[in-house]
């Protein structure tokens, strides 16, 4: 597994890293996700990313994590916890963290992120919004302070709240997810350019769009799913034939396009088992893509440089349709 540097940070963390929403009780239970969490390590992932939101995802990384001799990177949120959470009642911030160094079962973390600081009315972290300000910041420096905590980060969504953030230089890492991708670069537009102005480590979460650049669903994009539009269809189309062209998955596709950027430090890989945990690896070993499979992807995306206005966030290959929005 190769290192790379995480920005101003001077840690050394996996290329391909373990994202946390997957190893929780949604991902499936829990002697598969420590199947699949102590392979990941074997095989030279040093990283981990996780959430209180994420289901039971920072009490199954505690439970297997203290198995493990070797050091492993963590960086979890604040956000969603206690409920009502308020984001600006400091001592909900505070209990949040304290509850998170318990399911942990650590002492102290590497990163401490503010969850989805670039969505108003998810949590309404600022009293201002062209700074980033009150109690989530006065926090975050207290337990740098006391040694809770080595680094700061942002764990957003939006292609240009999120750069905005970036560009106070008040945090040290990024984690941007579902917008830099094999179809999907709106971060590529803001978000990444702002990160390396800062010296920021970036790290890419959902590199496959949650499943809808995991595995292929030739059968909707060609004879169903209504939600698509013409030109994402006519982009599917032309993305699944080329990848026929050079026989390659889509998965290793995908992730082997985020790692061809030299500027993202790691993706977060969503694995279920150690089996796809075993060809995530084996797709990241293989190297960045060649030059002129990347001009052609590049190609592809052009396709569609945004997101039609009726298509939803996740796309729901395989599930019900249930309108615009976060289906």
């Amino acid at each position: 597994m190769r290192m790379r540097t995480l920005g101003r940070t001077g840690l050394h963390v996996s290329e391909l890293s373990l994202g946390g929403l997957f190893v929780s009780s949604v991902g499936g239970p829990f002697e598969q996700a420590r199947e699949a969490t102590l392979r990941a390590i074997a095989l030279g992932v040093n990283y981990v990313d996780t959430a209180p939101t994420y289901m039971n995802g920072e009490e199954v990384f505690g439970a297997i994590l203290s198995e493990v001799d070797q050091p492993v990177i963590i960086s979890t949120k604040l956000g969603g916890r206690p409920q009502p959470f308020d984001p600006r009642n400091r001592d909900h911030l505070y209990r949040s963290f304290e509850e998170s160094l318990r399911l942990l079962r650590r002492d102290a973390v590497d990163i401490l992120m503010i969850h989805e600081p670039d969505r108003p009315g998810q949590y309404d972290w600022w009293t201002d919004w062209t700074k980033p300000d009150g109690p989530a910041i006065e926090v975050l420096a207290d337990l740098k302070q006391r040694g809770l905590i080595r680094f700061t980060g942002l764990g957003g969504t939006t292609a240009y709240e999120l750069a905005r953030l970036i560009r106070t230089g008040a945090f040290d890492v990024v984690l941007t997810a579902f917008n830099y991708s094999l179809l999907w670069r709106e971060a590529a537009i803001e978000v990444l350019p702002a990160a390396v102005e800062q010296g920021m480590g970036i790290v890419i979460g959902s590199p496959l769009q949650q499943g809808a650049l995991a595995r292929r669903y030739d059968d909707e994009v060609n004879h169903g799913a209504p939600w698509l539009s013409s030109p994402r269809r006519a982009q599917y189309q032309a993305l699944y034939a080329y990848l026929d062209d050079i026989g390659m998955s889509l998965a290793e596709a995908g992730i082997r396009f985020v790692l061809s950027n030299p500027n993202v430090t790691c993706t977060l890989m969503g694995a279920r088992s150690a089996q796809e945990v075993e060809e995530n690896i084996a797709a990241a070993e293989a190297g960045p893509l060649p030059p002129e499979v990347l001009q052609r992807l590049d190609e592809i995306a052009a396709m569609v440089p945004f997101r039609p206005f009726e298509e939803p966030f996740g796309l729901p290959f395989g599930r019900a349709y249930r309108g615009p929005g976060p289906a």
